[in-house]
Formats: structure tokens, sequence, C-alpha cells
């Protein structure tokens, strides 16, 4: 059994009329796969049991706006406003980036009209002095959402691509101007040394019942979170507690370059590599049917493990799983 404090959940009546059983989560999470992983998990559960913690690795300063991509997808996503493509807001237009192109300014990075309303307001509430966890609660209230949302840090920690040409890319040209194109050598944290866990962090990370480690790129998603000195020490105490959901599947990844990523941090391309980065902090390791042989391999780690359906294709294929991971 997982779980030491079974005894202190609660039920309650669902949105359909069913008992739901609640108690206090804790999800690590990058972008559109954690997103809507965690749709499902407050759909099979009280969402204000859960805590989400983002990476903010990936957040950049462009056209003199403060960007939080992770932040934002998970933000979106949860209160139901996100666009189809995972990212965005649905309905959205580009107007505005348009207008920018006929001045002969890059456009390569998509910001919409309304989404650029939400970085001129974080740059604006940044710039009056309220800190990123602040400004983050004051989008996820105003957007009415009842999961707990807060970065990994105050402090600016911004992941840095490594090229095997020697060249060191910020994030966002790596992979979003280039598509992830680059041969990558390896892969930096820049500032997570002298980082410290934003307020509510650790805490959250203490206090919760279950903590789990969405389907996100290890490297470029969860990576940066667990750089932040204190955090993945507070989650190795817990590790009978948490469950990671491996987001390699069949070796290869559903979106993005974590397989090919996988490698430069000495571990495998497959959800048994993903297990080995995480055996420290981990004790059960949610692999998706097709990688059912990968089990045993996965259990010679120490860890527990559940086959199950990951992908999902529906917010009901996202529920479901979050469901069969709130039973264990």
């Amino acid at each position: 059994m997982i779980l030491s404090s079974l005894a202190q959940r609660t039920n309650f009546a669902g949105p359909e009329g069913l008992s739901i059983t609640a108690f206090r989560i804790t999800a690590l999470a990058g972008g559109v796969g954690a997103a809507r992983f965690l749709r499902g998990l407050t759909m099979a559960t009280r969402d204000d049991e859960v805590t989400v913690i983002g990476n903010t690795g990936d957040d950049s300063v462009m056209h003199g706006l403060h960007i939080s991509p992770d932040l934002d997808i998970v933000s979106y996503t949860l209160a139901g406003i996100v666009d189809d493509a995972g990212w965005g807001i649905s309905g959205d237009t580009t107007n505005a980036l348009e207008q920018m192109g006929r001045y002969g300014i890059e456009t390569w990075f998509t910001l919409k009209d309304r989404d650029i309303g939400t970085h001129m307001a974080r740059t604006h509430l940044l710039a009056e002095g309220l800190t990123l966890t602040e400004v983050t609660d004051r989008i996820r209230t105003s957007l009415g959402i009842g999961a707990q949302i807060i970065p990994m840090s105050n402090d600016p920690v911004r992941t840095k691509i490594l090229t095997a040409g020697g060249e060191v890319r910020e994030f966002q040209e790596y992979f979003v101007k280039l598509r992830h194109s680059d041969v990558v050598a390896g892969v930096e944290f820049d500032g997570a040394a002298t980082s410290t866990p934003a307020p509510g962090v650790l805490e959250a990370i203490e206090s919760a019942e279950m903590i789990i480690i969405s389907p996100s790129n290890p490297v470029l998603s969860i990576g940066p979170i667990l750089s932040v000195p204190g955090i993945r020490q507070a989650i190795a105490r817990r590790r009978d507690d948490v469950v990671a959901i491996s987001p390699i599947i069949a070796g290869s990844a559903l979106k993005g370059p974590a397989a090919t990523l996988l490698p430069v941090v000495g571990a495998e391309a497959t959800a048994a590599g993903v297990a080995g980065l995480y055996r420290d902090i981990c004790g059960t390791m949610v692999l998706d049917k097709a990688d059912a042989a990968r089990a045993e391999q996965v259990e010679a780690l120490g860890m527990k493990v559940l086959v199950t359906q990951t992908i999902m294709h529906t917010p009901a294929d996202a529920k479901q799983l979050a469901k069969e991971i709130l039973d264990l």
C-alpha cells in the first residue's frame, strides 16, 4: 500500500453525483502533457485538494513581456479555456503579432492577443513588486481555478541547451524557433544553484498524502524543478508516497524531444530509463500497456509498477488515469 494516511481521506459527492475519495495531492508539472493529466485529476478528486508545482525553467522575456509558458498552459487548461493545440487560449487571434511582423520584428514565438494580456498583466505586477508566486495566484484565482498553482521558485532559473556544435541556446530558441532540431550535448539550469523553492513548495511536498510526477519531459520539465535546492531532497523523504507517470511509451515521446534527450543525461530512451532517473524519489512508476514488458526492469530498481493506459486522447481518459492512480 502506497499511502500511510488512507484513513484521512474524505468522501464527497462528485459532479455526476458519485462518491469521490479526496486527499491532499501535490503534482510536479511541465506543460501540455501535465496539464491534460491535471485536468483529469481535478475531475477525479476535489480540485482544492490539489497543489501544482510548475516548471519555470522555460520562462523568458520576449518583446519586453515576462512569459511563463508552462504555468500558463496549466492555468488555461484547468480554467477550461485552453486552445485545442494544448497551449494558448481557445478562439484567440494574432492581430498584434501580425502587426509587429509588419514592422520587421521576429514573430517565431506565437503570442496571441488574449494571451498577450496575461503576459502584460504578469509583467506589470512583477514590476510593481509582486513575486511570481503572488502573480501566479492572482492569475489562478481570476480564472476561477480551485487547484493551487505554485512556481517552483521566485528566483530566475533558466534552462539552457548546449549543442553538439558548442553553442548555448536559450530554451525557447531551441524548442520553438529551431523546433528542437539541434543535436544536444548537455542541458544546464542557469541560476538553479543559488535559487530557493518558492513559498509553499516544500510545505506542499511535506503535507501531501500523495505526490505525483506528471507525464512531462524528465529532462526539460521535471529536471528544472528538481534542480532547485531542497526540492529533490524533500521529495526523496516522501519516496513511498510518490507516483510518477512515464512520458515515454514504447521508446517514444508523444510530444517533444524527451526520447532524444534521455541519453544526454545518461538514461535509455525507455520507460525504464525514466524510472532510473526517478529511482531515489519515486516509489511507484506508472507505465503504459505498451511497456508492460518493462515492468520487471522497473521493479528491479526497487519500485512498484502500475501498468495501464496512459495515453490521454480525451478528458475522460485523463480522469480514468487519475482515478487508477488515486486508487493505489
